[in-house]
């Protein structure tokens, strides 16, 4: 299990810095154009703020839990990915994207096991 637990948070550590440093960096038109289309309906100060709840999250996955201090923030970081992943999906679903919706659905799946991995092993 834990072991599973390494490659769902190592895919998403992946994802996100991806994700959060172009969200982080290109104008919104670029974005979209590159296929982040779920921003469209955002002003882009909340895109920037998400981008960087992104990039935090990525640190939480890893720092705590293999720090082995204040190992609690590993799983919130996955749950606060898995609210953003709600957000992306909703966002997506609104737009009648079923691709985009789905990814961010497995995004989500893979976030909640990670969230519920961790919490678990705290106790």
């Amino acid at each position: 299990m834990n072991t599973i637990t390494w490659i769902f948070t190592g895919a998403l550590a992946v994802v996100f810095t991806i994700s959060g440093v172009l969200k982080a960096t290109m104008s919104r038109t670029r974005l979209i154009t590159s296929g982040q289309t779920g921003i469209a309906p955002f002003p882009m100060p909340l895109v920037r703020c998400v981008a960087l709840c992104e990039l935090l999250a990525v640190a939480g996955l890893f720092a705590p839990w293999l720090t082995d201090t204040a190992r609690v923030l590993t799983p919130l970081a996955a749950t606060g990915l898995v609210i953003v992943m709600i957000g992306a999906a909703t966002s997506h679903s609104s737009l009648r994207e079923p691709r985009s919706t789905a990814a961010n659905t497995i995004l989500l799946a893979l976030a909640a096991f990670v969230a519920a991995a961790r919490f678990a092993s705290l106790t």
